[in-house]
C-alpha cells in the first residue's frame, strides 16, 4: 500500500508502473485521476486551495484503503493526493488499485474516492479570477454516492 500526500505534481505512468510492480501477479488495475475543475457551479474557478492535518490525513486515508481490502480482494493500492494552491487542469488525486479481477479493482477504486470526496480530513478553498474565495463542501451527490457503500454493508474501519 502506498499513500502520500504531497505539493508536488505526480506522474501517473510511473505510479501506476510501480504498483503494478508490486502486483505483477494480478490481472486488473484501476486508477482515478481527479483535476482541478474550471468552473464549479456556475463560479469560475482561478485556483484551489488544499489544506491538511499532517498525519491524521495519512491515516485517514490509511484506514479507507484497508476498509477497501476488507471488502474486495485487493492485491495493492496506491492513494496520492496534493496540497497546496492547485490551478484549473492540475492533477489533485489518483486512486489506484490492483486486484485480480477488473470489478473488484473498479469498485475498490470507486469506493474509495467516494470517501475521499466526503469524508477525507483536507480542506479546499476556491477562488474566482477575481480574488474572491470560498470554502469547498462536499455536494449532496457525492454524499449519497459515499453513501451507497454503508448500504451494502457498514463499515468496519472508517
Amino acid at each position: 500500500m502506498k499513500i502520500v500526500v504531497q505539493d508536488a505534481d505526480f506522474d501517473v505512468n510511473s505510479e501506476l508502473s510501480e504498483l503494478r510492480a508490486r502486483c505483477a501477479h494480478v490481472g486488473a488495475v484501476a486508477c482515478f485521476l481527479g483535476t482541478v475543475r474550471d468552473m464549479n457551479e456556475s463560479r469560475d474557478v482561478a485556483a484551489l486551495s488544499l489544506e491538511h492535518y499532517p498525519g491524521m490525513t495519512e491515516r485517514a486515508l490509511q484506514r479507507v484503503a484497508e476498509e477497501a481490502q476488507s471488502r474486495w480482494p485487493v492485491a495493492g493500492v496506491t492513494i496520492v493526493h496534493r496540497i497546496g494552491e492547485l490551478f484549473p487542469s492540475d492533477q489533485i488525486v489518483l486512486v489506484a488499485v490492483a486486484s485480480a479481477h477488473r470489478h473488484d479493482a473498479l469498485s475498490a477504486c470507486s469506493f474509495m474516492m467516494d470517501y475521499l470526496k466526503t469524508h477525507a480530513p483536507f480542506w479546499k478553498k476556491e477562488t474566482d479570477p477575481a480574488g474572491a474565495a470560498c470554502w469547498v463542501d462536499a455536494r449532496e451527490s457525492d454524499e449519497q454516492a459515499r453513501a451507497r457503500w454503508f448500504a451494502e454493508f457498514p463499515p468496519t474501519a472508517i
